[in-house]
């Protein structure tokens, strides 16, 4: 599992005080980016391959909200991975009082410049996979 911990901007939040739901999202991208720089794969390195990472399908769950100034804490594990694509479960925390503010899951697919899925090499491949070995024994 990866965390992060990030504080919300003023302009995240919209006129009722709260996180604009969307931003939950942009959260959840920064932990998946971090997930992957942990197996030791560069977004930028994928891209220059031509493999990029688009998301196919994103749930979210909104329970509590979070306010400007409010510290959160997002936690990534991947619950899925294969050649083509990587599931990931997130949660998002309000860290002042533990409360589980949003959670949800992500898919994200390899697909070439052109948008067709693709299958990861074994360079890129065994790299996550390690990773993701590793947590399923946890």
């Amino acid at each position: 599992m990866i965390t992060i911990r990030g504080r919300v901007r003023f302009n995240e939040t919209d006129t009722m005080g709260v996180v604009y739901h969307p931003n939950y999202l942009h959260w959840f991208e920064m932990a998946r980016v971090e997930y992957l720089r942990a197996c030791g794969v560069s977004l930028n390195d994928l891209m220059d391959e031509g493999i990029l990472f688009p998301i196919a399908d994103v749930q979210m769950h909104y329970m509590n909200s979070c306010k400007f100034d409010d510290e959160y804490e997002v936690q990534v594990i991947m619950s899925a991975f294969n050649k083509a694509k990587m599931d990931f479960a997130c949660k998002i925390y309000r860290v002042r009082d533990g409360a589980l503010a949003v959670e949800g899951t992500c898919r994200n697919v390899f697909t070439d410049k052109n948008g067709r899925v693709i299958r990861l090499t074994p360079q890129w491949f065994e790299k996550i996979n390690k990773v993701y070995k590793e947590e399923k024994v946890e």
